[in-house]
């Protein structure tokens, strides 16, 4: 024992029981490491060799409770930092939904003061393409004058671009949500007409314009640079997809025994007939690459809106039309769905109710690729500039040969320009009909919607400049936020070919001579 342990902690080997009270300091040479001056160990001396083995299980205990502790701490500092992890991440989440709100608002709000501005001046030409392109001036000017304000500016709308970006293609379903009503006074064999003259003139016109940016390219011999990366919206998950079904189920079966609730029939119907097309569209969004490539996700939004109002009106009694539209095959100021009533809106009426802030966000994605823009400047307003021509008057030239109606003929000639400036230029002609014209877009941009990809690469158009002017110089709208949904690089070429297409058709058909000549090759 002596060898052992110090001599300051022996007691004699015949005391067989030491007082418990008897505590004594351990040395610093019997264990290094193991304690302390500090430590305090309680032992009992009961013959050779069994108060060492006490010591040993009293030390091994006091390590353990050490080692008990040191855990407890741990755990408890590591719970303090998941919580605020937690409480950082739902402080973000907050601010971000904020920041969402702000941006997005603001973009809602100019485009509402463009159109009243416009609508007391008597303008007929779009406010949202003025916008566009206001805000695209005031970003270059920022840009070449105070760089930051103009990245500033950038960051803050960011959030509202990418939630515009993750919707397109459902702000321009409601026109083709109602199409069953539109064309139901065409004639069978005008409709098959007609609808030759959309494929047909679609494919012509994407040929066109692609090959034309191409041979201009050459041309000039600009060199191809890669465009600037741009992000790609979120996808959408399933806790989504069941908050949508929750409220198109509850809102279904409420309006189904409640038909007035919330006031009037439009009104009641628009939490699910809006449930029903923006879970189509997620739905449809999900399918394989394959089948989108053949079903494309507008498609299935729309018809996904159609069937519930079908199941609604069988349920109800009320029948299909009562549901999207009235008896009346003239009118379209009460139809559930697309009112175009400020004071009723129905489901269709709130998501065109984005479009004008749309084409205002368009701005920023061109002000991203702006040294694109700049650099293909030649063909970019070369190829539109062609392509329109070519539409127009193609359009009446193959209207004239199939021997379709010219008042059918005139509707159709815009068919490759979006719908709110198609409309203004038909209005330039007398006799015809803004429902079938209207209806014609809607069916250009759901063909380009639904092939467009699938032809750009058959036709060998691998850049994103020839891609997107060919788009949307032949499918408007739809087909812009088709493939931009796919391939955002060509989001910048399809906007500007968007607004200028529409444009130089507006001014081309306002020139009365231009007209004649239309109206002459009609016959």
């Amino acid at each position: 024992m002596a060898t052992l342990l110090p001599t300051v902690l022996l007691r004699p080997p015949s005391l067989s029981v030491a007082p418990r009270s008897n505590h004594l300091l351990a040395p610093n040479g019997l264990q290094k490491g193991s304690f302390s001056h500090n430590t305090v160990i309680p032992f009992a001396i009961k013959g050779k060799g069994q108060g060492l083995r006490l010591l040993q299980r009293q030390m091994g205990a006091s390590h353990g409770d050490g080692i008990r502790k040191s855990r407890e701490i741990s755990a408890k500092s590591a719970g303090t930092e998941s919580g605020g992890t937690s409480s950082s991440t739902l402080t973000q989440s907050v601010v971000g939904l904020f920041h969402l709100i702000v941006s997005l608002g603001l973009i809602l709000a100019m485009d509402k003061y463009l159109k009243k501005a416009f609508v007391a001046a008597a303008i007929k030409f779009p406010s949202a393409l003025f916008g566009m392109f206001c805000i695209f001036s005031l970003l270059i000017v920022l840009d070449s004058t105070l760089p930051s304000a103009a990245t500033a500016l950038m960051n803050f709308f960011e959030p509202a671009f990418m939630f515009i970006q993750r919707y397109l293609p459902l702000f321009y379903v409601p026109s083709l949500v109602v199409l069953p009503l539109s064309v139901r006074d065409i004639p069978p064999a005008s409709g098959i007409k007609i609808c030759l003259i959309i494929v047909g003139g679609w494919l012509a016109t994407v040929c066109v314009a692609g090959f034309t940016a191409i041979a201009v390219r050459k041309a000039v011999k600009t060199q191809m640079v890669d465009a600037e990366p741009m992000g790609k919206p979120s996808p959408f998950s399933t806790f989504e997809v069941w908050i949508w079904s929750g409220v198109l189920l509850a809102s279904f079966l409420g309006a189904l025994f409640y038909p007035t609730a919330l006031g009037t029939a439009a009104r009641t119907s628009l939490p699910f007939l809006l449930a029903a097309t923006v879970l189509g569209y997620m739905v449809g969004s999900g399918l394989p690459s394959t089948v989108k490539m053949v079903f494309h996700p507008i498609i299935c939004c729309a018809l996904s809106a159609d069937l519930v109002a079908y199941a609604f009106g069988y349920l109800s009694k009320s029948g299909f039309e009562p549901v999207l539209g009235t008896t009346s095959r003239q009118s379209f100021d009460c139809w559930h769905y697309l009112t175009k009533a400020a004071s009723d809106p129905g489901a269709g009426d709130i998501l065109m109710g984005f479009l004008g802030s749309v084409i205002l966000s368009f701005a920023f994605s061109m002000f991203k690729q702006r040294k694109l823009v700049k650099r293909h400047a030649a063909e970019i307003f070369t190829s539109v500039i062609i392509s329109t021509v070519f539409s127009l008057y193609s359009t009446a030239l193959v209207g004239r040969l199939v021997g379709l109606e010219q008042s059918l003929t005139v509707s159709i000639l815009p068919r490759c320009i979006t719908v709110a400036l198609a409309l203004s230029i038909v209005s330039l002609f007398e006799g015809t009909n803004p429902s079938l014209t209207a209806a014609v877009v809607v069916v250009t941009g759901l063909v380009g919607a639904n092939f467009v990809q699938a032809t750009l690469d058959k036709l060998g158009f691998r850049d994103p400049i020839a891609r997107g002017i060919a788009t949307a110089s032949s499918a408007h709208g739809l087909g812009t936020a088709a493939l931009s949904a796919k391939e955002p690089e060509a989001l910048p070429f399809c906007a500007i070919a968007y607004a200028l297409n529409g444009i130089f058709g507006s001014i081309l058909c306002s020139i009365p001579a231009v007209r004649q000549s239309l109206l002459a090759l009609v016959g």
